[in-house]
């Protein structure tokens, strides 16, 4: 018999390719990149939206309707069961030449994503992290001659995207954007949870 790697507890990241058709793509953009008003505090080349609800727009709500079943497969990974997602807000990212988005996650929230409403210059893809004071060994082994795979990385850079692409992952994943090399990068970010999660005789419910 031979030794046998297994991974456990991993983390999910959905990629579902062309999730947004291009038409409604073109709209999201032509409509939402001059709303783009609030300044990022990390980068003066990055700025959002205000927070918005699906039903701010005939827009949202077409793309809330696209995205919401792949949450839906999503959140069977998460929590055993397909349980009723609802979006809680939405917002327009517009990353210019020389911007970034710093490390973070997203509060409140079970599930977060991003759909990408334009090219994404090789430079500018978005960067998964280990949370830091993790349970790591205080120790690292950090040379040339190391080789970095899953048990031992402490970042994974997203493939490539084309626009109307998703990509989904649980809210507290630590992500950031690098510096962005190219021309402009606009998505569309959310964050959503669960009708309702039960546990051995109580029942937690949320309203978006």
């Amino acid at each position: 018999m031979s030794d046998e790697v297994i991974g456990l507890f991993p983390t999910p990241l959905l990629r579902a390719p062309g999730v947004l058709p291009p038409a409604l793509v073109n709209a999201l953009v032509d409509h939402f990149s001059t709303r783009a008003l609030e300044r990022n505090n990390s980068s003066d080349a990055l700025s959002h939206t205000r927070m918005l609800q699906p039903a701010d727009s005939p827009l949202l709500v077409q793309a809330a309707s696209l995205v919401t079943p792949k949450i839906t497969d999503f959140g069977r990974l998460l929590f055993g069961e397909t349980l009723g997602w609802a979006i809680k807000e939405m917002w327009v990212n517009v990353l210019d030449t020389g911007g970034r988005q710093a490390m973070h996650n997203h509060a409140n929230s079970f599930a977060s994503g991003v759909v990408y409403l334009t090219k994404t210059d090789d430079s500018a893809r978005t960067v998964f992290m280990k949370s830091p004071g993790g349970h790591d060994f205080a120790l690292k082994n950090d040379h040339a001659g190391v080789a970095t795979g899953p048990y031992n990385a402490e970042k994974w850079v997203s493939p490539s995207p084309e626009p109307g692409d998703l990509i989904l992952f649980p809210s507290y994943l630590m992500h950031a954007v690098p510096p962005n090399a190219g021309g402009r990068r606009i998505t569309l970010a959310f964050n959503a949870i669960p009708t309702r999660l039960e546990s051995w005789g109580y029942t937690l419910s949320f309203n978006a």
